[in-house]
């Protein structure tokens, strides 16, 4: 693989329980790759954390949700000349031993985006989030003809083009309605088998109530608004 310039971008919102851990095995174990924590408006400790370290930052002063922070960092990755930018949750669950293989698979494929999936050798749990999972996951194969094993998977890697779309295209949200989109734009969607560790600290966003709302909005966007949206270039 030759030498890529690589930015993981870490979004952050009330992690102060894990951003130290996370930020640390980074630089600590992998340092050949850059990173960069997008803060979005934290209520607690998290951007002091950040700044009594020196991690870099980028500090929103208000919390936007996760596909402004994303915007955000892809502006900066972008910006910065980089080739891939890997999302990589603050809260512990993601490793950093996969990110070699992704960006491997990327290179050697031509990809646009690799998804780290739980589920290409592993079969889902079953329980109510993965039921969501699993129904995400057909209707994206009925309306791209595609199967993404774990599109609710917030490891995902992005080329260059790819982090031009998302930091400068309106409604371009990381999310699976989008990556639906891309593939029916043409976009060469991948996944790399990954292990995740349970959240150790801080609670996710996505209780009960919250995964069936968002359940429901990704079904509906995919099949109501994905589905019909004009189809882009992606260059």
């Amino acid at each position: 693989m030759k030498n890529l310039k690589i930015l993981i971008i870490i979004p952050a919102y009330n992690e102060e329980g894990s951003i130290q851990k996370v930020v640390e095995s980074l630089v600590d174990g992998y340092p050949q790759y850059d990173y960069i924590v997008v803060n979005d408006g934290s209520q607690d400790a998290t951007a002091s954390i950040c700044r009594k370290n020196g991690y870099q930052m980028l500090d929103l002063p208000i919390n936007i949700g996760l596909a402004g922070v994303m915007q955000a960092g892809f502006r900066y990755a972008y910006g910065n000349g980089y080739d891939y930018a890997l999302q990589f949750d603050g809260d512990g669950q993601h490793q950093p031993q996969y990110i070699e293989q992704m960006c491997r698979q990327m290179e050697e494929h031509g990809a646009d985006i690799i998804i780290g999936s739980r589920f290409i050798e592993q079969e889902k749990p079953k329980n109510l989030r993965m039921v969501g999972s699993r129904i995400i996951q057909g209707i994206i194969h009925i309306t791209t003809g595609k199967d993404i094993k774990d599109p609710t998977s917030g490891m995902r890697l992005f080329n260059r083009s790819m982090m031009k779309k998302f930091a400068y295209t309106m409604n371009y949200g990381p999310e699976p309605d989008t990556i639906s989109f891309l593939i029916r734009c043409g976009g060469r969607v991948e996944e790399t088998q990954v292990q995740m560790l349970e959240r150790e600290t801080g609670e996710s966003y996505l209780n009960v109530k919250r995964s069936i709302q968002y359940m429901l909005h990704m079904c509906m966007s995919i099949i109501f608004i994905q589905a019909f949206r004009k189809k882009e270039g992606l260059e």
